[in-house]
């Protein structure tokens, strides 16, 4: 089969479209063709070598934690799904920039939703399901999502939302209005955040980092000290005794399972997208490594 393989770590021309051995299921995995496979931040962040400790790569490792497409194999001892079925699944160890990748736990992907849209869920889906469990955030509390117009923001929002949370979504210009219209208060980055929140709350219950672009100081002021402030992707957590939640499969095993009947009702709405083909993962990463796609990116086989 032919991936996109990081050589090694460094800029995205790292990425390489290359030959590579076809994986063969173990017990309990399925293998999928994939025709759809999500790019994240995280993805990025191994690229570059920053995340070496958590996640030391083999030789020519295959990037991408999130893809759909239709089951092409079954491991050993795996039931309740068969060849052709079409899924999307959180993979547990990378692989996703391939024509063919492992993954231990799935989801159906119902016709309703595009092979896009399914290859975009998976890790945000996780993430936001994971993070507001962590955060026991309960009816009838506040909840401030830093970067509410991301991927993981957006899904986390509506989420909040929907058990009568009231949501402060603090996102760049572009994103105030899909914030208003989903039903959360929209306010800007920026040295005015505080008193954009304080106008309408003296407090929050909890924040949801899901940027990692700063404002944690804020945030703690704002929740009245760290125990219920949560950032994804900061690297400074640690300078406000903020915890940092690392994506994980483990994590919220169910949120696949919880979000894609939402998304094909309807009721779940998802970051935009651009689409490109796989054998252009390096141009993906070139674009969100210099600023220019605010879309979530997708890379498609087909």
């Amino acid at each position: 089969m032919y991936a996109a393989v990081l050589t090694k770590y460094g800029p995205p021309d790292v990425l390489a479209w290359s030959e590579v051995d076809t994986p063969e299921p173990g017990p309990g995995q399925i293998r999928i063709r994939v025709l759809a496979a999500g790019v994240g931040p995280t993805d990025l962040k191994i690229r570059r070598g920053a995340l070496q400790r958590v996640f030391p790569l083999p030789p020519l490792a295959v990037p991408g934690f999130e893809a759909a497409g239709a089951v092409d194999a079954l491991g050993p001892a795996v039931t309740g799904v068969a060849v052709g079925d079409e899924v999307a699944a959180l993979l547990p160890s990378l692989g996703g920039y391939a024509q063919y990748a492992l993954a231990s736990s799935w989801t159906a992907k119902p016709a309703a939703v595009s092979w896009a849209d399914a290859a975009a869920l998976p890790a945000s889906a996780e993430a936001a399901v994971g993070v507001l469990r962590q955060l026991r955030v309960a009816p009838g509390e506040t909840l401030l999502v830093l970067g509410g117009g991301g991927s993981v923001g957006l899904i986390a929002t509506q989420l909040a939302l929907s058990q009568g949370v009231t949501v402060f979504s603090a996102t760049g210009p572009r994103d105030q209005d899909l914030a208003r219209e989903l039903g959360a208060i929209p306010v800007p980055y920026g040295p005015d955040l505080l008193s954009q929140v304080h106008a309408h709350v003296g407090k929050v219950d909890a924040v949801l980092d899901a940027a990692g672009k700063g404002g944690l100081g804020d945030a703690v002021d704002l929740a009245g000290g760290p125990a219920r402030v949560i950032t994804l992707a900061d690297e400074h957590a640690a300078d406000h005794g903020i915890a940092f939640s690392a994506p994980t499969p483990d994590r919220a095993l169910d949120a696949l399972d919880q979000t894609m009947p939402l998304l094909a009702s309807g009721a779940l709405r998802l970051r935009d997208q651009r689409v490109l083909p796989l054998r252009e993962a390096a141009h993906a990463h070139q674009l969100l490594d210099t600023g220019q796609a605010h879309e979530k990116l997708i890379l498609t086989t087909e």
